[in-house]
């Protein structure tokens, strides 16, 4: 037996098992395998990821790190520069936008989740962004 990963057309993956190569180019040729989430025959084989060496190396994951902080803080200074800090009155605001009580505008600020469910209920579309708590300057 030999297991492939495999991929849809629509980009699902999965594994199937098959006797040998030959099973497999056959099953394929006459569509019998099938993406067991949108059920798509059009499928393909992907590399296997035991096969493949990494390259990756702790110098590498330190840079990506680094990255990763980098592209965090341009998130933060981006809203921090683009949206009204509303603070506690987040729900209040976001509440009277929806209703054309003021006008639409950028906001952020802190919710509960009580007030969460209200704006839920009351078909406010918001979304929460984790923003990350700045490094203590005492130092």
């Amino acid at each position: 037996m030999i297991a492939y990963d495999l991929q849809c057309i629509n980009g699902h993956s999965f594994e199937g098992w098959f006797e040998d190569i030959k099973a497999y180019e056959e099953q394929e040729k006459n569509g019998l395998i099938a993406c067991p989430i949108c059920n798509s025959t059009s499928i393909a084989r992907l590399p296997s990821t035991f096969a493949i060496k990494s390259s990756m190396s702790i110098k590498n994951f330190s840079d990506q790190k680094e990255d990763l902080t980098n592209i965090s803080r341009k998130i933060v200074d981006f809203v921090e520069k683009n949206f009204d800090d509303v603070g506690t009155d987040f729900t209040k605001e976001a509440l009277k936008m929806h209703y054309g009580v003021s006008e639409p505008r950028n906001i952020r600020g802190v919710s509960t989740k009580e007030e969460e469910k209200t704006l839920e209920e009351e078909g406010v579309q918001f979304f929460k962004v984790p923003m990350p708590t700045p490094p203590d300057t005492d130092a």
